[in-house]
């Protein structure tokens, strides 16, 4: 029987649209290609118009479906953690007065019974996290089936976002021509592939530097402990380089990203480039220890507003320090400036694999790592939650290839050529131009810090 089917992993940003596409043939993951392209219709991180983010998602995932000359039907899509609340659910239920055999159809039972004792008005779940199974109240287990149980109860984390917002999702998805499986909450999503088992257990910080938003997700004991959001990312970046320097936004992005260092301390004022500034016939030279200074002033406020609740659950008392993600991480430097901030020890998080070596891929890569590692009872929540068809009468382990269909569409192997990662995408890289007219906006940079301050503030 052909099994070759791929797995496509979507993460809607504010400023970018990001898609990773693995195929499980060999009953492994493998990731064969990724794409971004720029999203429109999104702001700090929810959807504003519906039809323009339906043609971010469309450009990106066609294009990687040419990168990797795949067609893809199908995705699984990340909720961020601004969406999500977190509630304690719980479930009972009689099995038989004289005790029988736990079945499927039985753990879907006391899962439905646990989610809609939680599930609030206009929240729909998203996931349903099992912190254990009772036996007749009193035996604790991970899987209940095939053993013998008057009664089964389940206690657990149950997920959930605005009805709303999650409307709007699908409705872009489909309007891109493409079908949501289910969601991923993001914040587990990058920790399965950002932490290891050790950091997942006894603690980390994934901090997310977003072009819109800036979270940090407290992970312990493989759970979200924890989270704040802060409304301001790389493009308040974007937008005070702009401003300070008289330039258009789409100039100002481009330096930030060819230029743009996170850690003054890590730059030169004899290292300049030119900027087309409004007004003037020729470019300026700016030096990067100028454009740093910019860059780093409104870090720093992003990085003490997230800090504080932080500091209010003693986060930073954690042994596994602070992961860094998101499109902004690539400034360099930002590991630098997260230490100092903190006093805590913080690394950036990027994939591993050709084609995914950008920060910026963090969470796609995440929700297809995943959403493929889900077991046999997650299939069972899914099936719940998302009206979804058993994938087998028996999720066995036997079976465990069959539960793919819940996310997959199969594919003839005709459908998927021979690949590798074509995705090229790499971090900037600095460059060094011209000493002349250095002074011509720099000039009175004594002083800047308490300029910025008064600027910010």
């Amino acid at each position: 029987m052909d099994k070759t089917g791929l797995l496509v992993g979507l993460d809607i940003g504010t400023t970018s649209v990001k898609t990773v596409v693995a195929d499980t043939s060999s009953n492994e993951l493998k990731i064969i290609g990724a794409a971004s392209s720029p999203t429109r219709g999104m702001r700090q991180g929810k959807i504003v118009d519906i039809d323009q983010t339906a043609s971010s998602i469309s450009s990106a995932l066609k294009k990687v479906a040419e990168k990797t000359n795949s067609k893809i039907y199908r995705v699984v899509t990340g909720i961020p953690v601004g969406m999500l609340q977190l509630e304690n659910a719980s479930g009972l239920i009689n099995i038989g007065e004289k005790g029988q055999e736990v079945g499927d159809e039985d753990v879907k039972r006391v899962l439905s019974s646990a989610i809609g004792s939680a599930l609030k008005d206009d929240r729909e779940a998203i996931a349903f996290l099992p912190n254990k199974f009772l036996i007749d109240g009193k035996t604790d287990v991970d899987d209940p089936r095939k053993m013998i149980a008057h009664s089964l109860e389940v206690h657990g984390i149950l997920l959930t976002a605005p009805s709303s917002d999650l409307h709007n999702i699908r409705k872009a998805i489909e309007r891109a021509g493409y079908q949501n499986n289910f969601f991923v909450p993001t914040p587990l999503a990058i920790a399965s592939v950002a932490l290891d088992e050790g950091e997942r257990t006894f603690g980390s910080i994934i901090l997310d530097l977003g072009g819109g938003t800036t979270t940090a997700t407290v992970i312990h004991e493989n759970k979200i402990k924890y989270a704040t959001i802060d409304l301001e990312g790389g493009n308040d970046i974007t937008k005070d380089i702009s401003v300070v320097l008289n330039t258009s936004k789409k100039e100002a992005e481009k330096i930030k990203k060819e230029f743009g260092y996170a850690d003054p301390e890590l730059t030169s004022s004899d290292n300049q480039f030119p900027v087309n500034v409004v007004g003037e016939n020729a470019p300026q030279m700016i030096d990067e220890e100028y454009l740093s200074e910019i860059i780093n002033a409104r870090l720093e406020q992003i990085l003490q507003r997230i800090g504080k609740g932080l500091e209010d659950h003693d986060a930073f008392r954690l042994p596994g320090g602070i992961t860094i993600t998101g499109g902004t991480s690539i400034l360099q430097g930002t590991d630098d400036v997260v230490k100092e901030n903190y006093d805590v020890k913080a690394r950036i998080f990027q994939p591993n694999q050709i084609g995914l070596r950008n920060p910026l891929y963090a969470a796609s890569f995440g929700v297809v790592k995943y959403a493929y590692d889900l077991d046999d009872i997650d299939y069972l929540v899914n099936s719940i939650i998302y009206n979804m068809p058993a994938a087998n009468s028996q999720l066995t382990s036997e079976n465990s290839s069959e539960k793919m269909k819940f996310f997959k569409r199969v594919q003839s192997s005709s459908e998927i050529a021979t690949k590798e990662d074509y995705n090229r995408d790499s971090l900037a890289s600095k460059k060094q131009n011209n000493n002349e007219n250095a002074r011509d906006i720099k000039k009175n940079k004594k002083g800047l810090g308490d300029f910025f301050k008064k600027f910010f503030d």
